[in-house]
């Protein structure tokens, strides 16, 4: 969920014809919460590259991303493959995993992201990155990181002004907190939310047919959200589903990526949306 807004250099290019496209990052990007592993995963990065092969039909696309990879295995990982792919169009969207850690370190979080857009300007790719909407908004035990986010999405402000990378803003429309908009962990977007992210990405990259309706609201929902008990009981229902699993991996060392390899690792044609 996020306003577009592009940065110094980046927001004003013209669209262009894009011929390869790769996205690097973490779960996110690779599609969770937007179909299943089974059915398999679609996600924004997709669902953008389907838009820009509507006006770019040679367009080819990679997706490089993983789930649980930190801001420092994306660039170890995923950079070096991306360069190797030549792409003019990249996305680089990781770093939600490194703030949840306890040792986080937004300096050094955000310089692996700098690396990734120097490597990638420099090569000649347009580049397009996410700031990240205040996750405290759809979980508020998670308040104690909101300071944390803050910092982030400054930095990453500051990366792409500096390197002429396209930075999608989030957080500034009431849409962003529509639940509607999330998968039911709450910390990965469902499939309307995946759609609106990539809609917001095409507006900022200046697609042909693009525009801002995907910051407009939902209609209204007939259900009002739960409060008193009711409410306890859905956050403790939540943290026994999701939370507590999420914290035995960390205690155990593990990832939800292990094991994993990228979804999408060669560059293929796209069918255009």
């Amino acid at each position: 969920m996020s306003e577009a807004s592009g940065s110094t250099e980046g927001a004003g290019a013209p669209a262009t014809a894009y011929r390869r496209y790769v996205a690097l990052g973490d779960s996110q990007t690779e599609g969770v919460g937007d179909g299943d592993d089974r059915r398999g995963l679609r996600g924004w990065a997709d669902r953008l590259a389907e838009l820009v092969a509507r006006s770019s039909p040679e367009l080819r696309y990679a997706n490089l991303a993983v789930r649980g990879r930190l801001a420092g295995q994306v660039r170890a990982e995923q950079l070096g493959p991306a360069l190797a792919l030549e792409p003019d169009l990249a996305t680089v969207v990781a770093g939600v995993n490194d703030l949840l850690r306890p040792r986080f370190d937004a300096d050094e979080t955000a310089g692996h992201l700098e690396a990734m857009f120097v490597a990638l300007t420099g090569q000649g790719a347009r580049v397009a990155t996410l700031t990240f909407p205040d996750l405290t908004r759809m979980i508020p035990a998670a308040r104690p990181v909101a300071p944390r986010i803050a910092a982030m999405n400054e930095r990453i402000r500051e990366a792409g002004r500096r390197h002429g990378v396209t930075v999608v803003e989030t957080g500034h429309h009431p849409v962003v907190t529509d639940p509607r908009l999330w998968s039911r962990d709450r910390l990965h977007a469902g499939p309307l939310g995946h759609a609106r992210i990539a809609a917001a990405v095409a507006e900022a990259l200046r697609l042909p047919g693009s525009d801002d309706s995907w910051a407009r609201p939902l209609p209204p929902r007939g259900v009002r959200p739960a409060t008193g008990l009711l409410a306890v009981g859905v956050e403790v229902a939540w943290a026994g589903t999701f939370l507590g699993p999420w914290l035995g991996r960390r205690l155990r060392g593990r990832s939800s990526g292990d094991g994993r390899t990228a979804k999408r690792p060669e560059l293929s044609p796209v069918t255009p949306v």
